[in-house]
């Protein structure tokens, strides 16, 4: 790959505006799902196999965070492409379940790419 190249592809039919709206619901997903995947993996083992509850509470509260600024970044991203209307609740549902954002990037990605707005 060349160091020109982006890693994310951008859709050919979304103007820039919206394939970086794109881009940053898709880092927030990731950075979400995976601050997800810390707590339910790390963080609770360690409270509860060995009584170290500091773990859950840091990233607890950064998951948390992270949660609240992935439903706003897609709220926002829906906006701004039009996504289709079951997008958005896909996008919170999928946010509940571990690998959930990474499913939902990818089933979304592939329905735009698919779609001709």
């Amino acid at each position: 790959m060349l160091p020109s190249q982006s890693i994310v592809e951008p859709i050919p039919h979304l103007n820039k505006a919206q394939n970086l709206a794109l881009k940053s619901l898709m880092i927030m997903g990731y950075l979400e799902g995976t601050s997800f995947l810390l707590l339910l993996g790390i963080a609770m083992p360690l409270k509860y196999m060995m009584d170290i509850p500091e773990a859950v509470t840091y990233v607890g509260m950064a998951h948390g965070m992270l949660f609240v600024a992935y439903i706003v970044v897609l709220i926002a991203t829906a906006m701004r492409i039009k996504m289709p209307i079951w997008a958005i609740p896909a996008g919170v549902i999928g946010s509940f379940l571990p690998f959930g954002p990474f499913i939902f990037d990818y089933v979304l990605k592939k329905h735009l790419k698919q779609a001709r707005v």
